[in-house]
């Protein structure tokens, strides 16, 4: 029997979504408790790795039962074993042959920054920017990463299988006071992507670089040239994953 679950977790205390030989990490956790309940190992499968200090309100696992167990009371088991920091929204059962990472059909992540004062209640959760930014042009660079691109430069994953080449859909904010939440969606994000964006969009709203450095570093002729501009994990929050 196959279960997909829904979870969210404050990645603060993590170092990310994958198993280490020698630090905490979200999976890694969830394991244990899955396993605790079976008295058996249990793996489980993420739709793919957030990374240390990030976040989630809808990162996607599936896993194998090796005998009937009523849904919802394996949830709320799963709820009372685990820590606070993370936490099982949905559970559900799913065919077979489903995968939580090779069945997705596009992600959306968040990214929330506070311009301005810093606030000690959220800093694990948002980015501060005390920096003078301009909030039009930040948007304006934004939006030139929308479509289909090369991101060979906004990554610093080593190899890809599509040679980098990712689709993101639309970039939305909505403000709130100081507060800003960008809204990203696409059909893939590689290692650092989402962060590379936003420290380079960060940069030229600041004047340390033009429009046109994000369009000489977008669908490049092969030569990698990785930007150095990336916001920092705190801000960042893997939302949903789209089936």
């Amino acid at each position: 029997m196959r279960l997909l679950a829904k979870v969210s977790y404050q990645g603060h205390n993590y170092q990310g979504w994958q198993k280490q030989i020698d630090a905490p990490t979200v999976e890694e956790t969830i394991e244990k408790v899955l396993s605790q309940i079976f008295a058996t190992p249990i793996s489980i499968h993420g739709s793919g790795r957030t990374d240390a200090g990030v976040h989630a309100k809808g990162q996607r696992f599936h896993f194998d039962i090796p005998k009937p167990f009523p849904i919802d009371r394996l949830q709320y088991s799963m709820n009372c074993l685990l820590p606070n920091d993370i936490y099982i929204e949905t559970l559900e059962e799913v065919s077979d042959d489903f995968h939580a990472r090779y069945s997705a059909k596009g992600k959306i992540y968040e990214y929330d920054i506070l311009f301005g004062h810093r606030d000690v209640f959220s800093y694990q959760t948002e980015t501060n920017i005390p920096q003078p930014t301009d909030i039009s042009l930040f948007k304006e660079a934004l939006q030139l990463f929308v479509g289909q691109h090369n991101f060979q430069n906004f990554t610093s994953k080593e190899e890809d299988e599509n040679n980098f080449v990712r689709e993101i859909y639309e970039i939305t904010t909505e403000e709130v006071d100081s507060h800003m939440r960008i809204i990203l969606k696409g059909n893939g994000f590689m290692r650092y992507m989402i962060r590379f964006i936003i420290g380079t969009s960060l940069a030229v709203a600041q004047n340390k670089e033009s429009l046109s450095f994000i369009k000489e570093h977008l669908d490049g002729d092969g030569k990698r040239d990785i930007v150095c501009y990336k916001a920092p994990s705190e801000g960042l929050y893997l939302i949903d994953v789209m089936y």
